[in-house]
């Protein structure tokens, strides 16, 4: 995680959060350096404690209803540089340095869509996707 701490300790990131009634969290997904959001998935307990001890970020899918550590199939990983709770421990940001490209359309991001104020939307990513 982050090297540099300040402030006084509060506790254990596992106790601090607060889990859904599906017993998730959201995770904003960001480059730590760029500030880019790469993507948003979903934690649960188990899959936080496999992030903060692998340091490779790991999410529970809702579609398959199974752990995914992301890059396992892919070689895509995302290394865990810091994460942060909002003040209602209810959301994460985990700032991540990633292995090639986090979005499955080999897009940088999976945010590469752009929607203007009437509602149109075009590509505005690396060029790889094509929808």
């Amino acid at each position: 995680m982050c090297d540099t701490v300040t402030g006084k300790s509060i506790g254990k990131l596992r106790d601090l959060v607060k889990l859904d009634a599906n017993g998730l969290i959201v995770a904003v997904i960001q480059h730590h350096e760029t500030g880019q959001v790469l993507m948003v998935g979903y934690m649960n307990r188990e899959s936080l404690d496999i992030t903060l001890r692998e340091r490779k970020a790991c999410f529970w899918s809702r579609s398959r209803q199974e752990l995914w550590l992301k890059g396992d199939t892919s070689g895509n990983y995302l290394m865990v540089k810091e994460i942060r709770t909002d003040c209602d421990a209810d959301a994460l940001v985990v700032k991540c340095d990633p292995v090639g490209p986090t979005c499955h359309t080999k897009e940088t991001s999976c945010f590469y869509r752009l929607a203007d104020f009437d509602g149109n939307v075009t590509l505005a990513g690396d060029g790889v996707a094509t929808k």
